[in-house]
């Protein structure tokens, strides 16, 4: 059988690329797109057999009917997010209870990553998530509108098409910023991340919580699935061989195959707070994750119900965790 996948060029996912891994019964054509490039060609035109998705896209899609995909417990894309709050050095924002009653800039207020960062101020610091009005729009380029939604009068979001937030953020018509990638005047004295030693918080906030967030799952087409429903498990399987591979070449100390100087004493530190498997895939082990994050969703008013975990995989996977 003979499927296209799109997804970007990761080190968890590049023996899939190259080859060294291929799915049973499948003969896959890998497609190195990046984000969000591959999220909004399976979104809008349904262009792929399988793709990399936002997990929050996916979530809102499991309320249309009918269904366009069916995602597998695999998450090629993680990332802790308290780095990812920028702030303009004049608006007084010192800690985060100063953004209440803020001008936020927002790319979109259902983008996973701003999902993540709204959700942990809101539990953790105090920051309601209705207690801020939103500015989407685009980061580095203007024009970037958001998919309508429907959501709560008390949520407030304005929408700009004729400055990028990157700038707005410099000049001060924002106080802040929640974005997946920092803004282009980071380099400005104007403006400089909430939590500037965030690596530090974000350590800190995984020994309280336990919690390594989920930005992306993989998601399968489902007239796909529905013709051939043990692709799902042989994807599953793939993607965790290919990561197998990816922890390999980290622990590799013959010569170092990527280009960090101290390496292994960055894998000794990470496996020492977060285990061998760190960037675990399967449901079991990311429960606690996900149902926090479906429940942010929920309470930013993304979803109509809290979603359970299990309902975002095909259920062939479900016992494909890894041990």
């Amino acid at each position: 059988m003979r499927m296209v996948l799109a997804c970007w060029d990761y080190d968890r996912t590049r023996a899939l690329q190259d080859g060294r891994v291929r799915p049973e019964g499948i003969e896959l054509e890998y497609l190195p797109l990046g984000m969000p490039e591959s999220f909004f060609r399976m979104l809008h035109h349904e262009e792929f057999d399988a793709s990399e998705m936002s997990l929050s896209w996916y979530t809102r899609t499991l309320f249309r009917e009918p269904q366009p995909f069916i995602a597998i417990p695999v998450f090629p894309s993680r990332m802790f997010r308290h780095s990812s709050i920028f702030i303009n050095t004049g608006s007084g924002i010192r800690r985060p209870a100063d953004l209440v009653g803020r001008r936020v800039g927002c790319p979109e207020y259902q983008m996973t990553a701003a999902v993540w960062i709204k959700g942990i101020l809101a539990e953790h610091y105090g920051v309601p998530v209705n207690s801020v009005t939103y500015v989407t729009g685009g980061l580095k380029e203007p024009g970037r509108r958001e998919t309508p939604m429907s959501l709560t009068e008390d949520i407030r979001i304005e929408q700009v098409h004729d400055r990028t937030l990157s700038d707005m953020l410099e000049t001060g018509e924002i106080d802040a910023l929640y974005t997946a990638e920092p803004p282009t005047t980071l380099a400005s004295p104007n403006v400089r991340r909430l939590f500037e030693e965030h690596a530090q918080v974000e350590r800190a906030f995984y020994r309280e919580t336990g919690l390594f967030p989920i930005m992306h799952t993989v998601v399968i087409r489902r007239d796909v699935y529905e013709a051939d429903r043990w692709v799902a498990q042989s994807l599953t399987k793939a993607f965790d061989e290919a990561q197998r591979l990816a922890y390999a070449d980290l622990a590799e100390t013959t010569a170092l195959k990527h280009m960090l100087p101290w390496l292994m004493a960055h894998l000794e530190e990470t496996r020492n707070a977060m285990g061998h498997d760190f960037w675990p895939y399967g449901l079991d082990r990311n429960q606690a994750t996900l149902d926090t994050f479906l429940r942010y969703s929920y309470e930013q008013g993304l979803t109509p119900r809290p979603l359970r975990p299990e309902e975002l995989f095909a259920r062939e996977t479900l016992d494909t965790s890894r041990t």
